[in-house]
């Protein structure tokens, strides 16, 4: 039994739904910009000072009077938490749909091991995400196309390389969750995704809280970080990894001894 296929079939509409959405809302931000750039003047130096809430945001790193800062401040809140959310959805349901949907017992008459059906799903998966970031780029660039402007393409390109980094680490730990769950709660991705957001809203308001940075991937991720050095974290990001590992291990485990599947 194809189960990657079956898995892919299972959620195209839906990627292409959370593709279509969080890249033409961007299309629609990016829009906005040549009017708004003619009226930012002051106002760029005024909310970089407007002091915790413009830390949270990235305002006080990052220029929105330019193409490249405007994109990481508005672009990126909504690939950061469109994305984290479409990929908290995808991993919480990704093993707890088969009790949900009382498919459990159909895969079981199938000659497919649970190893292989684990690594089938995990698959499909990543590539869901994948394929949604592609659409959600491709509309990036046709808005900047539309404007006429240009970014600082490296960190560009860096920024989108974290967002998938940080939806594939949230999709694995919430995938290890889903292999607890009976009846496939959605909310509970939810909650944990919020969680993480905003943990590093709140990591990036005060320094005293410089530690969540450990814990939660928009550390590795914020525009903020990232646009203006045109660089990752690259310490961060290999934590935020063994996160997932560490996820997805313990998913398998379960899902190898759970006599609902």
């Amino acid at each position: 039994m194809n189960i990657l296929k079956n898995e892919m079939r299972q959620g195209l509409k839906g990627l292409l739904l959370w593709g279509l959405i969080i890249g033409g809302t961007i299309v629609l931000c990016v829009a906005l910009f040549p009017d708004l750039k003619k009226e930012f003047g002051d106002m760029v130096d005024a909310m970089a000072d407007m002091g915790g809430f413009g830390a949270a945001f990235g305002m006080n790193q990052l220029n929105y009077g330019e193409i490249t800062g405007f994109y990481g401040i508005y672009a990126g809140s909504m690939l950061g938490i469109g994305g984290i959310f479409f990929a908290a959805v995808l991993g919480t349901g990704i093993l707890a749909k088969e009790e949900k949907e009382h498919t459990a017992e159909f895969l079981l008459t199938h000659p497919v091991t649970r190893t292989s059906a684990f690594f089938q799903k995990l698959t499909a998966m990543l590539v869901q995400i994948l394929l949604m970031n592609g659409i959600v780029i491709l509309l990036s660039l046709l808005s900047f196309r539309i404007i006429g402007e240009t970014p600082e393409w490296k960190g560009v390109w860096l920024f989108h390389l974290a967002q998938l980094l940080m939806q594939t680490e949230i999709a694995c730990i919430c995938m290890g969750i889903s292999a607890f769950l009976r009846k496939g709660s959605v909310s509970i991705g939810i909650g944990v995704a919020a969680l993480l957001y905003f943990l590093g809203l709140f990591g990036n308001i005060t320094e005293e809280a410089e530690k969540v940075k450990y814990i939660t991937p928009y550390a590795y991720a914020d525009a903020a970080d990232i646009l203006p050095d045109a660089a990752l974290d690259g310490t961060l990001i290999l934590l935020g990894m063994g996160y997932a590992f560490l996820g997805l291990a313990i998913g398998y485990v379960k899902y190898q001894r759970n006599d609902i599947y």
